[in-house]
């Protein structure tokens, strides 16, 4: 929407334009934008994400949607290296669990290699989230068309 001044208005005359395309343009940079956060928050989140074999860090992108919103790690690990607490098998107590044997949680916190991703721990996203919500947000609003704080 524009307020503008026609060139046939007199000096206090105003007439209202409104532009029929607004919804469909908000739409599709609201989509850049989420495209955008979607992809920046995967890119970013290697290296704060445990590497042993590549398969979680893939899995990020294998398993999102981008544009959807959601990352999605669907390696079988993911959730239990995320918490980063040690599971064991309810009848062996070995952090190896035959098919069907449930595992139990423990109060230990998981290890994680650091020699390829020195930042690799627990809760990945929460921690590149807040070393770069910043930047994110900074990137989002440009695709948007308006301005982060």
């Amino acid at each position: 929407m524009s307020i503008q001044q026609p060139a046939d208005a007199s000096a206090n005359g105003v007439s209202l334009i409104w532009n029929k395309n607004l919804s469909a343009e908000m739409n599709a940079k609201m989509k850049k934008a989420q495209k955008f956060v979607d992809s920046e928050c995967i890119r970013l989140m290697k290296p704060y994400t445990p590497f042993m074999n590549g398969v979680l860090e893939k899995s990020a992108t294998i398993g999102t949607v981008i544009g959807s919103g959601e990352i999605h790690q669907n390696a079988p690990y993911a959730r239990y290296q995320y918490y980063g607490m040690l599971m064991v098998s309810s009848v062996t107590g070995s952090s190896f669990a035959r098919n069907g044997e449930s595992k139990v949680l423990t109060d230990t916190p998981l290890q994680y290699n650091t020699f390829r991703h020195p930042q690799a721990g627990k809760m990945w996203f929460e921690r590149m989230k807040a070393d770069h919500k910043k930047d994110i947000l900074a990137g989002a609003a440009q695709y948007a068309g308006g301005k982060s704080e």
